[in-house]
């Protein structure tokens, strides 16, 4: 991870930790490090979610960009693959989405894309990053009449709808609830699946500024699990702040996780003669059962680091159409150049579509193993501390030891948040449990204590 950028770009809570000042800061350089090529007045693309800090940065972001000579053109409210297909269509020369995806209201973030619609990669994000923290004295400012403009897109969700239709030949006879988070999604999804011709019923779709993500979406799915069986639904949808991932609910009401969803994908890609190298790209954090399944299928899986940038960047390398994430972060290639939570959902309708399969069947063609995940909240002053404390390595390595060949352990920072994410996986639920327990109190005693002297170290 960079100074500025994580995994998925700048992260931070709204207004005191991603500033104002550092999102004007980063307009300018990334207008100066994503259009320094062109011959022509360069114009970056401006998407946003629906929090309440979204307007703030939008509008120093546009001071940002305007005031080293780029134009800015604003899309209003988006998901963020609306911002990486419109950058495209446009032809603009750099997009940017503000939004902090699954995160709580509390936080927001801003997301790069190429002109091309890909997200940056690392390279290119520390260039803009020592421009800001090295280099200030570089960033040339405007004046006069060479100043950038700003203008305002209102065909952007319809063009993005459009795009996203041409993907399949209708959704008649699907009864679908859809759980919008109260972000991105709320006003696109109404257009498009209904627009498709599906039984649509829609929940936490009024974003009021405040909550987004709150209790609802692809991270709290107790609801959207209610509403299905309650309703008699053939599947639900769950979508996150930015709509850029998507995981699904059964008839049932049973959770069908992006491993599970990816296990759909690949065997009926596989079976339509549509999956590249019959190859799909998943990451570290990808449950052993979907391994199984793959081998069981004749489908090769392609394992990477975690992170839907590092996903997209193996799949370019190896000409593959196919990966994704367990969160739900899923990306098809010939349609979209980052995950689409709306379009994942779209292709798994129009398998249901399709087959006339129910939900319940698709998603029993992969079994789980069981996983426990726990998720440690450190201080500022712990990042990138916990794999160098060796009362922490030493009880990782004794757990590995004890559950050998029957389970793995997988300890890493997220790049998004504030967080240690320990996850453990095997046949026994009640060891994993017990060991995943041992570990993170570990992490929180080295950690998280005021006293602590592995992290003053």
């Amino acid at each position: 991870m960079g100074r500025l950028f994580g995994t998925d770009g700048a992260r931070g809570i709204a207004i005191t930790e991603l500033t104002c000042e550092l999102a004007m800061n980063i307009g300018r350089a990334a207008a100066l490090v994503l259009t320094k090529t062109t011959n022509k007045k360069p114009e970056i693309l401006i998407g946003k979610d629906t929090r309440i800090s979204s307007d703030i940065l939008e509008a120093a972001l546009v001071a940002g960009i305007c005031s080293v000579g780029a134009d800015a053109r604003i899309l209003g409210v988006v998901p963020t693959p609306a911002v990486a297909f419109l950058v495209k269509k446009y032809n603009a020369d750099a997009g940017i989405m503000i939004s902090a995806s699954h995160n709580s209201v509390e936080f927001n973030g801003i997301k790069l894309f190429s002109g091309e619609g890909f997200k940056l990669p690392d390279r290119i994000e520390e260039e803009i990053e020592a421009l800001i923290l090295d280099y200030p004295e570089d960033i040339k400012l405007c004046c006069s009449t060479t100043v950038g403009r700003v203008s305002y897109e209102k065909n952007a969700e319809w063009d993005y709808v459009r795009h996203i239709m041409k993907s399949s030949e209708g959704l008649k006879g699907v009864k679908v609830a859809i759980d919008c988070a109260n972000g991105a999604a709320s006003s696109v999804a109404k257009k498009l699946f209904t627009g498709l011709g599906a039984e649509c019923y829609f929940i936490n779709n009024t974003p009021d500024g405040t909550n987004i993500n709150k209790n609802c979406g692809s991270t709290h799915m107790e609801p959207l699990q209610k509403y299905v069986v309650e309703n008699k639904c053939h599947v639900g949808l769950a979508f996150d702040g930015d709509a850029d991932r998507c995981l699904a609910v059964d008839e049932k009401g049973e959770i069908v996780d992006g491993d599970k969803l990816l296990a759909i994908f690949s065997k009926y890609m596989k079976t339509t003669k549509k999956l590249n190298h019959n190859t799909c790209v998943v990451t570290v954090m990808t449950n052993l059962g979907f391994y199984k399944f793959t081998k069981e299928n004749g489908i090769v899986a392609a394992t990477t680091t975690v992170g839907d940038r590092y996903v997209l960047e193996e799949m370019q390398k190896g000409g593959y159409n196919l990966g994704g994430e367990q969160s739900g972060h899923i990306i098809f290639l010939d349609e979209a150049n980052t995950g689409d939570g709306e379009l994942t959902g779209v292709k798994l309708l129009d398998i249901l579509a399709r087959t006339h399969y129910k939900m319940s069947d698709l998603a029993n063609m992969m079994t789980s193993y069981p996983q426990v995940l726990e998720n440690i909240v450190i201080p500022a002053r712990s990042k990138g501390m916990w794999n160098k404390v060796s009362e922490i390595n030493e009880i990782i390595e004794f757990c590995k030891g004890k559950l050998g060949d029957d389970g793995r352990i997988l300890v890493r920072e997220s790049g998004t948040e504030p967080l240690v994410r320990v996850m453990l996986e095997g046949k026994n639920f009640g060891l994993i449990t017990d060991y995943a327990h041992r570990i993170s109190d570990k992490i929180r005693e080295c950690l998280c204590t005021e006293d602590s002297d592995a992290v003053q170290e």
